[in-house]
């Protein structure tokens, strides 16, 4: 820990009463059922006797959290710019489910207390489920003081109007997979559930970095060359999220991002659209992240319709067949479960890249879908929810060898 980061938990802890600190997990006090946080860089935790503190470096916020059963909980409340306290473990939360990975909610086994969402565009079945049958309530995102029902409101965008129990919960932020999945250990701070978050994110980073490790062991003569690329508005570019070209890599793969200079290509410059094709011949694997209304309706034909190509002859991923999306798993074509379980399950979605780019024929993607192969979509509903909702999902392992 650096100099000024002890002298701030040293200072918190002197405002909260606790007149001791001692050098423990993460720098505060040696106390049983605790996370420590190894890949995420974007929150630090911190722990006392009677209570809890969270860093949040994407907004500068510190979240103390108050375990229910000390005399603190019933004397101490803060709600300024850069301090909010929280009684855990939470009796009820809410969140803002526009854009919010509730899988992790799953894995934990705390869906069930999810009793208020802004949305139903849900990417998961079993939360689908609990809105359906009325366990859950929708509430209007834009008037927060609806939220203050809840003990915690959970919000992955920052810009929002902020009330006193919000929390920002923002693993889109980290740079790499496996930080991002580590998010769930934030989550788990709140419900008291560390030993289950740390058994959780062991299990998937365990499954990653033995896929990862299969995959650098591929005995092919050369890494095949993988493109993410988007179109919109007539202009096709290259995706340069860093958390996506780590997947790549992971995978076995190369990005095409490192051999080129210019990122955007406008169809109508006959310029720019023959420099495209002429990069494209080069690429093994196309990612297309083009946005669709309706992801049913994306293809083939749609893509080689944005490409503005007739000639096919030298695109080795057309003839290979290999055109994918993100969008395979999807609810009521706008929520993407890309964004949710993709998000706090990593492994998966490298076991799909890895089936992307040293084909087997014996391996069903999750979240990816070859629309070369004409493979469409998975509609997500609630009647898939054949488990109990009460108990904790356990996350998905993929045979390693």
């Amino acid at each position: 820990m650096s100099s000024s980061s002890s002298c701030w938990v040293k200072i918190l802890l002197s405002v909260v009463g606790l007149v001791t600190c001692l050098e423990g997990v993460n720098g505060g006090v040696r106390v049983s059922n605790t996370s420590k946080i190894e890949e995420a860089v974007n929150f630090h935790l911190y722990y006392g006797q009677t209570f809890k503190v969270i860093k949040n470096a994407v907004d500068g916020k510190s979240y103390l959290l108050i375990q229910n059963k000390s005399r603190m909980a019933t004397r101490t409340r803060y709600c300024a710019s850069r301090i909010k306290s929280f009684v855990i473990p939470l009796s009820n939360f809410s969140a803002d489910t526009h854009f919010f990975p509730v899988s992790f909610f799953e894995l934990l086994g705390i869906l069930e207390s999810m009793k208020g969402i802004t949305s139903n565009n849900l990417a998961s079945e079993c939360a689908l489920k609990l809105y359906e049958r009325g366990e859950t309530e929708m509430i209007n995102r834009n008037d927060p003081q609806q939220f203050a029902q809840f003990s915690a409101h959970f919000v992955s965008d920052t810009d929002q109007s902020q009330a006193c129990n919000f929390a920002n919960f923002v693993p889109f932020g980290e740079d790499n997979p496996l930080q991002r999945a580590e998010w769930i250990k934030f989550l788990g701070v709140f419900a008291n559930l560390e030993s289950r978050a740390n058994q959780v994110f062991d299990t998937v980073r365990q499954n990653y970095l033995c896929l990862a490790k299969v995959a650098a062991n591929k005995t092919n003569s050369f890494k095949p060359i993988v493109a993410w690329m988007e179109y919109y508005n007539g202009i096709w570019s290259f995706t340069k999220e860093t958390y996506k070209l780590k997947y790549v890599e992971d995978a076995g793969g190369e990005n095409i991002d490192n051999s080129i200079n210019k990122i955007t290509y406008n169809v109508s410059n006959p310029d720019d659209l023959d420099e495209l094709h002429a990069i494209l011949c080069t690429v093994d694997v196309v990612i297309d992240e083009t946005f669709a209304l309706d992801p049913a309706e994306y293809n083939q034909s749609t893509f080689l319709q944005n490409v503005n190509v007739e000639d096919k002859s030298c695109f080795a991923f057309l003839t290979n067949q290999s055109l994918w999306r993100y969008d395979k798993r999807v609810q009521n074509s706008t929520a993407l479960d890309w964004f949710d379980g993709a998000v706090s399950q990593p492994q998966l979605v490298l076991a799909d890249l890895i089936e992307a780019l040293f084909p087997t024929g014996n391996y069903t993607t999750t979240y990816f879908r070859n629309i070369a192969k004409g493979e469409g979509i998975i509609s997500i509903g609630a009647n898939m929810c054949d488990r109990d909702t009460s108990n904790p999902m356990d996350p998905t392992t993929i045979a390693c060898q």
